[in-house]
């Protein structure tokens, strides 16, 4: 597995941003079965340069917690099946990598909700990675059973490396 992790702001962190973002990336490749080692480019960004990257990419002129580009297609959530066709383009060629794609997080953003929300910003930072991630993998919250299905997984992932809701007592 690769990750790459760039971080563009200014807000400092008090965890290692860098081995929660693998283990929460690892954690749902194998909660999603993903049978490929999987590359994941993370930019950790502000306010400002996420609402540019929103207003071009989405066309929203308003900031955001977390953006998701995946490079891969996929006909179902984490149904890698169509992946494996020759013409599949989403393996790098040097490596052999799933090429997911790219999350950004708004630190900023990150650390208001956090204080909103009453938990840990190294709690909101990994929600957000795992709520990415399934993004990445196929999967969406436009409809009701799907916001469920992603609302699961997320806490799935979540519990699995001991990183909960409780830690200070908030409920997101």
């Amino acid at each position: 597995m690769t990750v790459q992790i760039e971080n563009e702001q200014g807000l400092e962190l008090d965890f290692d941003y860098e081995a929660v973002a693998e283990a929460v990336i690892r954690q749902v490749l194998e909660q999603e079965n993903c049978p490929y080692e999987a590359e994941v480019s993370l930019t950790l960004t502000d306010d400002g340069e996420i609402r540019r990257l929103n207003r071009e990419f989405r066309r929203i002129d308003r900031e955001t917690d977390v953006l998701s580009f995946p490079m891969a297609d996929f006909p179902a959530p984490a149904d890698y099946s169509a992946l494996e066709e020759p013409a599949a383009d989403c393996f790098h060629p040097e490596t052999g990598e799933l090429m997911l794609g790219d999350i950004v997080i708004s630190v900023e953003r990150a650390r208001n909700q956090a204080e909103a929300y009453g938990h840990s910003l190294k709690r909101e930072y990994a929600f957000l990675i795992a709520h990415s991630m399934l993004h990445l993998l196929g999967y969406d919250h436009m409809e009701p059973e799907e916001a469920s299905v992603m609302e699961e997984k997320q806490e799935a992932a979540l519990t699995a490396l001991n990183i909960t809701r409780q830690e200070q007592g908030g409920a997101r």
